[in-house]
């Protein structure tokens, strides 16, 4: 972790660094963190090698455009410069009081949903008609909350009940009603921009002052949502599911690993092209070239 004049290191996961005010003990009397995305990358808990170049600065513009666009939510940035040797890749966020569950929205039969739906013809407690194909776009957007895994650990997915036997009946109800929400709206500026919004995840917490539920985390990035190209998708053939997304390197790993002991490094040019597909998502989304630090 960098260090830093006005900050102490607090945690480092699988991608991501926090770090508190110098003036704060502990997380719990900082009123502010300091949120730092790397270049790392993680697949099936695992983090990777070698990292991606400019990956952390590319997910946090992104994730700011995102921001942006849903302004009306209410997000955890609190507006504040971040230092300047971490300012392309990092944000100023409020602490929130975490929800400990993931909340994933679906809007296509893809992923961990499309393994379990080929082994119990069912996404997250949800039933579904036979005869979907892989990539198949759902009868209805499925919201199927999963646990935040701690590094090494398996997420796992999890049924509504279950998610309300965990925070409590309204709040559930709550995160799931603005999961959707938040979900249908991101899709819809993504299909505007011949993008498909697959899938994606949200973390949400409780603001300290306000006491609204609020977006924490990195939003609608490539790390945390399954994109597609909209034309290849219409087209269909071999490149129908092709991704601007880190699937690209779960893919590989799927072909070239068996789960067991540490991982293969990845390709030089595999790394170059999981790169360009970020690089690509950005500026089909937000219209714009790419501008990281030099």
């Amino acid at each position: 972790m960098t260090t830093l004049a006005d900050w102490t290191p607090l945690y480092s996961g699988k991608v991501r660094e926090l770090y508190i005010p110098v003036s704060a003990s502990s997380s719990s009397d900082a009123d502010r963190l300091l949120m730092v995305a790397s270049d790392r990358i993680s697949a099936f808990d695992h983090i990777l090698e070698p990292e991606i170049p400019g990956k952390g600065e590319i997910l946090t513009a992104l994730s700011s455009w995102w921001f942006a666009q849903l302004s009306d939510v209410p997000n955890h940035l609190t507006g504040d410069a971040p230092p300047a040797e971490l300012r392309s890749r990092s944000m100023v966020v409020t602490p929130l009081r975490m929800f400990p569950v993931e909340c994933v929205v679906r809007g296509y039969l893809a992923g961990s949903g499309w393994r379990e739906y080929v082994h119990s013809q069912s996404v997250g407690g949800h039933r579904l008609p036979s005869g979907l194909r892989e990539g198949d776009p759902l009868p209805d957007i499925l919201f199927t909350p999963a646990t935040k895994a701690a590094l090494g650990d398996h997420d796992e997915n999890i049924t509504y009940d279950q998610m309300v036997g965990i925070v409590g009946e309204d709040a559930a109800h709550r995160l799931k009603e603005l999961s959707l929400s938040i979900y249908r709206r991101a899709s819809e500026i993504a299909h505007k921009r011949g993008v498909i919004l697959a899938d994606t995840k949200f973390e949400f917490g409780v603001h300290p002052v306000t006491v609204e539920i609020t977006v924490g985390d990195e939003v609608l990035t490539s790390d945390s949502s399954r994109y597609w190209d909209g034309e290849l998708y219409t087209e269909g053939g071999i490149h129908r599911l092709d991704s601007f997304d880190k699937q690209l390197v779960r893919n590989w790993l799927s072909a070239h690993w068996s789960g067991e002991g540490t991982p293969p490094r990845l390709p030089d040019e595999l790394v170059a092209h999981t790169k360009a597909r970020y690089l690509e998502l950005y500026l089909r989304l937000t219209g714009q070239e790419f501008e990281g630090s030099p």
